[in-house]
């Protein structure tokens, strides 16, 4: 079993001037400390315009920092959205390759498509298609960061001609792939395409044991992986609020929890939205008393409390658990108490056990995996006398105009050129003098 912590960076009005700057660097400190005590991911989310919900539109920024202020927890892209429209294919194989190097490989790919309206008709994406254009762009996008050169292709939504993307990610053949997954189809389709199962979803333990059963059987059984690698795994979100006192850990958190799912359902199900002006706290405050008192349920309460919580999830086959530990007005020093408490009274119990969990599920999937391989349909690499010569402009409009000369009296004149320019040719001679 494996811990995350899970970044929505959700800031309620009202805002001060300074409100986004100290929730971002609250966040770094949480994510240095997460990592100090021993958690294993850190996820951050991309979303455009999600008001009070997901100030996160730049994950990628925000994990770069705390690559640099952590030493060993992985660094999850919960997610990336992964349409053209948000996202070139060739710009996110570039910073996941960048993010992997400059954390020494502590990189997961997250992928998504998400389903607001305000971030889906800002980017004019076409509803009907997106899961289309989805599948496209992700395995393009996998092809990209693990293919020398990558060949090119023509496709539906997405196409662009043969180049080399560089860096590389140091993880080869790239990062550990996940999709976000808010129902049980989403879950079986991350089990096809052999990619993690990232489930936001908060649904009772018999219905979490069903999603895990279907999650493995249809990877054993019909993986076809859309990546260069597989990622058999589970992870599934939890609320995260701890105290020694039940009542406490409940006043503290309970909140926070709430207008995580009120926050989410009105910018996904059920709400009016006028950008910048709409206060989704003040709602969520007048329909505070119609939420059920379930935090016991859902990872609000005692250590005691919280490690039957977890330990339902492990006897059920859930792989990793991800806190939201900060949502709503959740303080940071109540976040950080919560953090330390959780890792110095549950959390080495489950860490004990994963060496030999792990193991064990290792040697029963690997026959899996390998069937799941040989299914996989690759794209065919380019040969060397097929690889597309590219011009320079400068050449390309010399030739175009009938200017050109050859190549050896145009390198000639540049470098002159770059020299004058620079002043190291007055330079060279001032010094030879």
């Amino acid at each position: 079993m494996k811990f995350g912590i899970f970044f929505e960076h959700q800031l309620p009005r009202p805002w001060g001037k300074d409100s986004e700057f100290k929730l971002l660097q609250e966040g770094l400190d949480q994510a240095e400390l997460a990592d100090r005590l021993g958690y294993d991911y850190l996820w951050a989310t991309e979303h455009h315009f999600l008001e009070e919900y997901a100030h996160s539109s730049a994950p990628e920024t925000f994990l770069a920092a705390c690559s640099q202020r952590t030493k060993r927890i992985r660094l999850g892209h919960g997610v990336a959205l992964t349409l053209p429209q948000y996202n070139h294919p060739a710009r996110i194989a570039e910073r996941m390759a960048t993010l992997d190097l400059v954390s020494a490989g502590r990189v997961d790919f997250g992928t998504g498509e998400s389903s607001s309206a305000a971030e889906l008709d800002a980017f004019g994406i076409d509803i009907p298609t997106k899961r289309e254009v989805w599948l496209e762009a992700l395995e393009q996008t996998t092809n990209l960061m693990a293919m020398d050169p990558y060949p090119g292709f023509e496709g539906k939504y997405f196409s662009m001609p043969s180049r080399n993307v560089v860096p590389k990610p140091l993880q080869s053949p790239h990062p550990p792939l996940w999709l976000a997954c808010s129902n049980r189809n989403t879950i079986k389709l991350a089990a096809k395409l052999g990619l993690g199962a990232l489930t936001f979803a908060f649904v009772s333990y018999e219905e979490t044991q069903k999603w895990v059963d279907d999650y493995y059987h249809i990877f054993r059984e019909e993986c076809v992986p859309i990546g260069h690698s597989v990622n058999p795994n589970f992870a599934i979100l939890t609320a995260f609020s701890l105290h020694a006192d039940e009542t406490e850990a409940s006043r503290r958190g309970l909140d926070g929890f709430r207008f995580f799912g009120f926050a989410n359902g009105h910018h996904y199900v059920f709400g009016d939205h006028t950008p910048g002006r709409t206060d989704i706290w003040a709602a969520f405050e007048k329909a505070r008393n119609t939420f059920p008192d379930d935090g016991k349920t859902r990872g609000i309460g005692t250590p005691e409390q919280m490690r039957e919580h977890i330990r339902r999830f492990s006897d059920i086959g859930v792989d990793q658990v991800m806190f939201i530990h900060q949502g709503g007005r959740i303080t940071h020093e109540h976040i950080c108490d919560s953090l330390e408490l959780f890792a110095r009274e549950v959390m080495p119990e489950f860490h004990a056990e994963r060496t030999q969990r792990q193991r064990k599920k290792d040697i029963e999937l690997a026959p899996y995996i390998e069937a799941a391989m040989n299914r996989r349909r690759g794209m065919t690499p380019i040969a060397d006398e097929l690889i597309p010569n590219i011009k320079a402009l400068g050449r390309k409009i010399a030739e175009e105009s009938g200017q050109a000369r050859p190549v050896a009296e145009e390198m000639a004149d540049a470098s002159k050129m770059m020299l004058e320019e620079s002043g190291i040719a007055d330079k060279a001679v001032d010094s030879y003098s």
